[in-house]
């Protein structure tokens, strides 16, 4: 294969140079991706976020139908914690990319591109390219609900590319989100006219708290094909800006609870909407698709294993297989590591950008010879 080190870095530079943080639009990403896909068929998908931002999701095409698609997100995190510019992407004298966004996931993307256009005309090469994946995954599910493209293409498979240090995923874990509110009464507090929303809140956050406990302890709710075995129940807690001195009329607990396949998540659903009855709060869930999990010997999963060398695992975090398994099969596998994603240090080894180019043509003709996704 050509060596693509070049423009691997001038085409990862670009994207991590263009602010595509959840909230912003990424239509000027999705400008710069389609400069690079010359000679692809290309959908465009666009719909406005639930503030009213623009997005665009693209799906693109070369050669005949089937095979398989790499599939990648646009967006990024908040840059929470950074010092330096994280949109001034630096390639350091370890040949380390450096830049919000460089590992999860615009390096991969840009390897991801390179990957289609390097195999030959007559091996399919699909593009599923969305945005919102690290907030509502509703790139995702305009893909896989609204893409004429995408559903013409009898696809085999995907391969989501997020960082597993190229080492195939069979399965993660997807989300419920709770939502949960107090009311109270906003006063200047030393009155003691005001009523504060939070006091409203603890007998829900102690119910929660047994929860989270229980969820790490009861063998009925442990995953042992995961690490760790115990499900995420992640609590975040908004005052919305209230000041010390003021009585805080609105109290916000928010959940997120991740479960894997085996685990049934309708009676955590039901202990967490109980809990708020009880305390006379207000609740609402939020879900995300089915967790995606093949098993070991599904074609999809051996093509990968086989391509890699390595067994297939599962992982805890999130991704779009969630809703893009509508579409087909999916295995995640991609470039670098997890550790630095979500981080005021995120970086990518060029090497391993360079690494997942080939590996990525490899799936792209192998994938070809898949049997229908059934």
């Amino acid at each position: 294969m050509p060596d693509h080190s070049a423009e691997l870095r001038r085409l990862a530079c670009d994207l991590v140079a263009i602010d595509s943080r959840s909230f912003l639009s990424n239509i000027p990403v999705a400008d710069r991706i389609e400069q690079a896909l010359d000679g692809f068929e290309i959908e465009r998908l666009d719909y406005a976020d639930a503030a009213g931002t623009p997005k665009r999701v693209l799906v693109a095409h070369r050669g005949p139908p089937g095979g398989i698609a790499l599939s990648g997100h646009m967006d990024t995190v908040p840059a929470t914690g950074w010092e330096g510019d994280p949109w001034d992407p630096r390639i350091d004298a370890e040949g380390v990319l450096h830049g919000l966004g460089s590992q999860d996931m615009k390096g991969a993307i840009a390897a991801a591109i390179l990957a289609a256009r390097a195999v030959p005309a007559d091996v399919p090469a699909t593009l599923l390219l969305t945005t919102d994946e690290e907030t509502s995954k509703e790139g995702a599910r305009v893909v896989a609900g609204r893409s004429q493209l995408a559903a013409s293409l009898a696809l085999r498979g995907i391969v989501v590319a997020e960082p597993t240090g190229l080492a195939p995923v069979r399965g993660h874990r997807t989300h419920v989100n709770f939502q949960v509110e107090a009311a109270g009464v906003q006063a200047h507090s030393s009155t003691g006219r005001g009523t504060n929303a939070n006091w409203a809140l603890l007998p829900f956050l102690a119910e929660m708290k047994a929860l989270f406990d229980r969820l790490r302890t009861d063998p009925a709710l442990l995953d042992p094909a995961y690490d760790p075995p115990f499900s995420d129940f992640n609590l975040i807690l908004d005052n919305h800006g209230t000041a010390i001195n003021v009585t805080v009329a609105r109290a916000t607990a928010r959940i997120k609870f991740r479960y894997s396949r085996s685990i049934d998540p309708e009676p955590v659903v039901a202990a967490v909407r109980a809990a708020a009855e009880r305390a006379g709060l207000s609740f609402d869930a939020t879900y995300e698709g089915r967790p995606p999990e093949l098993p070991a010997d599904h074609p999809l999963i051996r093509l990968a294993a086989e391509a890699t060398g390595l067994p297939a695992g599962t992982v805890p975090f999130g991704t779009d297989a969630s809703e893009m398994q509508g579409l087909a099969p999916c295995v995640i596998l991609g470039p670098g590591s997890i550790a630095t994603a979500h981080t005021p240090h995120e970086h990518v080894a060029m090497r391993d950008l360079e690494a997942a180019v080939p590996l990525f043509a490899r799936l792209l003709r192998d994938g070809a010879a898949l049997p229908p996704a059934g």
